[in-house]
């Protein structure tokens, strides 16, 4: 009986003195798979395991009590991750607690309910975030107009925008695509959802869904976009009232002095930008980099963006949603590549740009009780993404910076709010 008291002490004393914690490393000679490492700290708190996100500590790491399923969760994802003690754990603590270094800790607790804004026809793209949550195997539900208008935003925390064009302008697909099936089914099935739901035209419809998203985003959610979404997004609530859809997208002219009309007091990030009435043209406004002139100037091998370097202990938000292995990010094209510095608002917050270039590929925001997101480009890990090309295999960029972002954003409402600093 001695021996065997001796034996379970020892055990006892084994796991609760050297196996506290996992530690889930990221940095970028540790960490083998970086995006599902966001879908093991997801997991966590779908079990309401709360997450220490130690930001700017070796890439952003996260750290969770010891538990078997988090620990075979790691395993079977492929995630690097390390068992701690407690006393290791302190020191880690104590570490980041020092004024000296940028680092803090913030604790996740909740996890977000998340939603895609999405058409449920086929389309001839493949979307960033969709297919980085279902690598991490981050679940989700996709919405769309009816949802929207229906008032199912209340049921989620988070919301992410799909390629879209909130205008009603179909991306201004229509001087090369309007001939082939996909373009004109979604033309189709846009008009009928319209008149289905009582409004004249699509860009009505549309901009009563901006609205809808406008006050989930005041009454407190968390509003992400990519590409041509987050554009189109504002230029659809700056011109409210106003017609800037000529007749091939909407059956008649535009108002006349449009662009006059257009009141930059309603945007969440930008203004003084101009709109692109030309229906051969493959822009809406210039908020988007004039792309002939950037490809004078970079390519593919040179072509890169800095993430800003907030103070963790005094800035949080911006700290999570830069936290990352590397500061320096392989940009890549999109319908809307990038924002022209000149067209963002005071009150916007610059994350992530390149100065050579003058434009902005990471902006963030509040608006009301909530906030918003927006990130150039259209997929981190193809430069050039174009209609028809077959989706990026993230197995093969399980390390992607550029994905890392979009993942921030994922776990930031998940965040215990701390209170305002004096």
């Amino acid at each position: 009986m001695q021996k065997l008291f001796w034996i379970l002490f020892i055990l006892f004393f084994h796991v609760n003195v050297f196996g506290n914690y996992i530690l889930i490393p990221m940095d970028a000679s540790e960490q083998k798979n970086h995006l599902k490492a966001y879908g093991v700290a997801y997991k966590a708190l779908t079990l309401e395991i709360s997450v220490d996100w130690l930001l700017n500590y070796r890439g952003g790491s996260f750290m969770v009590a010891y538990n078997e399923t988090i620990e075979r969760d790691c395993k079977i994802k492929g995630v690097s991750y390390q068992i701690i003690s407690n006393a290791q754990s302190n020191a880690i603590l104590s570490e980041i607690a020092d004024p000296a270094v940028n680092m803090d800790v913030v604790k996740l607790e909740k996890a977000p309910k998340i939603a895609v804004y999405s058409p449920p026809n086929l389309q001839p793209w493949d979307d960033a975030v969709t297919l980085v949550l279902t690598y991490a195997e981050i679940p989700y539900d996709v919405v769309y107009d009816e949802e929207v208008l229906a008032g199912k935003l209340l049921l989620y925390d988070w919301l992410h925008l799909h390629h879209e064009d909130f205008t009603g302008q179909y991306g201004k697909f229509w001087a090369n695509y309007r001939t082939q099936l996909w373009y004109q089914e979604q033309q189709r099935s846009s008009e009928e959802m319209a008149q289905k739901n009582g409004f004249a035209k699509v860009s009505q419809m549309k901009l009563a869904v901006a609205k809808m998203i406008r006050d989930f985003t005041s009454g407190g959610g968390f509003l992400f976009a990519m590409c041509s979404a987050a554009d189109s997004y504002d230029l659809a609530l700056a011109a409210e009232g106003v017609d800037i859809c000529d007749t091939p997208f909407d059956h008649d002219p535009m108002t006349p002095n449009a662009q006059q009309k257009i009141d930059f007091s309603k945007t969440f990030a930008f203004t003084n930008f101009s709109i692109v009435t030309n229906p051969y043209q493959y822009e809406i406004s210039n908020i988007d980099v004039d792309a002939f002139q950037r490809q004078q100037k970079v390519n593919e091998q040179n072509d890169f963006f800095t993430l800003f370097d907030f103070s963790a202990k005094w800035d949080p938000v911006p700290s999570m949603l830069c936290q990352n292995h590397s500061a320096i990010i392989h940009a890549f094209y999109g319908q809307t590549t990038a924002f022209d510095k000149n067209t963002i608002k005071s009150s916007a917050l610059i994350m992530g740009e390149n100065k050579m270039l003058n434009e902005v590929r990471y902006l963030h925001g509040e608006y009301g009780k909530g906030t918003w997101t927006f990130y150039g480009g259209h997929d981190p890990e193809d430069y050039r993404h174009l209609v028809g090309d077959p989706p990026t295999d993230l197995e093969l960029f399980p390390n992607s910076t550029g994905y890392r972002l979009i993942l921030n954003n994922i776990l930031f409402p998940a965040a215990k709010k701390k209170k305002q600093k004096t």
